[in-house]
């Protein structure tokens, strides 16, 4: 790798995760919003020039999926607009691109894990701009641009399900837990490290899908951290939890009820074997309790 590796989104799980797991001996030039507006070609293009990185990972993103639907055009300016931007200033520089995407790209309609080449079909304002953020990515580098799709983030840092789940369970005394959307929890840990064998294999381009092993539901996941957590001493008390349908809650934007990604491809080029999602689970929840 010639010159440093440039991660956008630094502040949010994943960019977190990447400069925490960069291999010894990388240069990194980490930014967010408050260092970099992607939106602002000007400044995207003299910073790249200035940096000059050898791969840019592109983990900025707008991920209020709900509130995407009432703010399409903020929406479109983060996840396709800024995308573009990127990509011409690394194409002008002769950077590489990785483009962090989701499985919102799919409409959920599948019988088994979603491969990498199957024909997208967003539902949300979300899932459309991320979907058209690869195209554009794609597009513009060629084979210079990989786009990893993922699922069902979470880490120690930042906002998410399993923090959400934890505080919950301490503050209340029961939950409901939405049981007929399926998908792959995903530890960002797991993710910044299959990402980092990627940035070292320069030759691998296209579309790669990458979570953890296995299949869960959103209520089993739930089940899974009360029961994790209470091993760990991280809750007092178990309390119920009840399994809905999405039926029973309503929110603006549309999710894909079945989200499972087929890793093959990024397993095969990358030499990344997943881990179970429990397995992980237990890693994150170690580093919350130990911290």
């Amino acid at each position: 790798m010639n010159g440093p590796v440039m991660i956008t989104g630094a502040a949010g799980q994943l960019g977190y995760e990447l400069q925490r797991t960069a291999p010894t001996g990388t240069r990194l030039c980490a930014v967010d919003i408050a260092e970099l507006d992607l939106t602002d070609a000007d400044a995207v293009e003299a910073f790249v020039g200035a940096n000059r990185p050898a791969t840019i990972i592109n983990c900025a993103a707008y991920t209020a999926v709900d509130r995407a639907e009432s703010e399409p055009i903020v929406a479109h300016a983060v996840n396709v607009r800024a995308a573009e931007i990127l990509a011409r200033a690394a194409q002008g520089h002769g950077a590489r691109v990785i483009q962090i995407s989701t499985d919102f790209v799919f409409s959920g309609a599948a019988a088994r894990p979603w491969r990498p080449d199957d024909a997208t079909a967003p539902l949300s304002v979300y899932g459309t701009t991320k979907r058209d953020g690869e195209d554009v990515i794609r597009a513009t580098l060629g084979d210079r641009a990989l786009v990893i799709r993922t699922a069902w983030l979470y880490s120690a840092n930042g906002g998410n399900f399993v923090k959400t789940m934890l505080r919950v369970m301490r503050e209340r005394e029961e939950v409901r837990v939405i049981a007929d959307q399926v998908g792959t929890p995903t530890w960002a840990n797991s993710l910044a490290r299959t990402l980092w064998a990627a940035v070292a294999k320069p030759g691998v381009s296209g579309t790669l899908h990458w979570t953890d092993a296995g299949v869960a539901s959103w209520y089993d996941f739930a089940v899974a951290i009360q029961e994790e957590a209470l091993t760990r001493g991280m809750l007092d008390r178990a309390i119920p939890i009840h399994a809905i349908p999405t039926s029973a809650y309503p929110t603006p934007a549309a999710r894909p009820s079945y989200s499972v990604l087929d890793k093959t491809d990024a397993t095969r080029l990358l030499g990344e074997e997943p881990a179970h999602w429990r397995v992980n689970l237990r890693h994150m929840l170690d580093e919350v309790r130990d911290a």
